[in-house]
């Protein structure tokens, strides 16, 4: 199981959400009790963006793992 720390901005959702379909794999995205589909614009709008969000998936995925460096957190 990988995981990252990332923090989005409205304008951000839409190029995650295409990062997340490239993959082959389920991509989640979660804060606190709440898990969604990371594939899905709705979903990640739905959560609160001023967090910062965890992002679980079965595999590291080299060319999601480059497309989302700008988001990660420390």
């Amino acid at each position: 199981m990988t995981e990252y720390k990332i923090r989005l901005t409205q304008n951000e959702v839409a190029d995650f959400v295409h990062a997340a379909e490239s993959c082959d794999c389920d991509v989640d995205i979660f804060y606190n009790r709440f898990i969604i589909d990371a594939k899905s614009i709705l979903g990640v709008l739905s959560l609160d963006l001023t967090k910062v969000l965890t992002v679980r998936m079965p595999e590291k995925i080299a060319h999601f793992e480059k497309q989302i460096a700008k988001y990660q957190v420390a």
